[in-house]
């Protein structure tokens, strides 16, 4: 069941496109979700909330290792799809391998983006083209305290 919501780029177009139709808000946000916490939880029950589908873009092994270094990723990109795609929030995901998720949102064309706080909306990959569809740009609060960093240096102090 949980590889169902696994898509390749055309797969999830087409998805995405069945779900406009019928008038449901395309939530899009992406990320590495490499060790999952508490933190990826909460921010993305909240970005589901938006909308009424999430689609997530997740990075793919060779990407997370370009972003986060040698050490990284932690888990293997298909362990990290499967569990983003067992959560009941997540409608669907795609894989990516670009440095930014630009292409992905351009093809997907989401009503609605969102990132954490971290981030400005000026900043946010994909900004500029979602506001000029007349789409919804957003930033979600973050847990404070709650980082994969964070945790793989607890594990090393143990």
């Amino acid at each position: 069941m949980t590889e169902s919501k696994i898509f390749t780029l055309p797969q999830a177009v087409e998805q995405v496109e069945q779900w406009q139709a019928l008038g449901q808000k395309i939530v899009f946000t992406n990320g590495c979700f490499d060790i999952v916490h508490l933190g990826h939880i909460d921010y993305l029950e909240k970005a589901q909330q938006l909308g009424q589908k999430l689609v997530l873009g997740l990075n793919t092994d060779a990407s997370v290792n370009r972003l986060k270094g040698p050490t990284r990723p932690v888990v293997n990109e298909y362990a990290r799809a499967r569990m983003m795609a067992a959560f009941a929030f997540i409608d669907a995901v795609i894989l990516f391998d670009e440095p930014t998720p630009l292409q992905l949102i351009e093809q997907i064309k989401p009503d609605i983006l969102v990132k954490g706080d971290d981030y400005s909306i000026e900043t946010i990959v994909g900004s500029d083209f979602v506001l000029s569809r007349g789409g919804v740009v957003k930033t979600i609060p973050l847990v404070q305290g709650y980082s994969t960093t964070a945790l793989i240096q607890k594990i090393k102090q143990l």
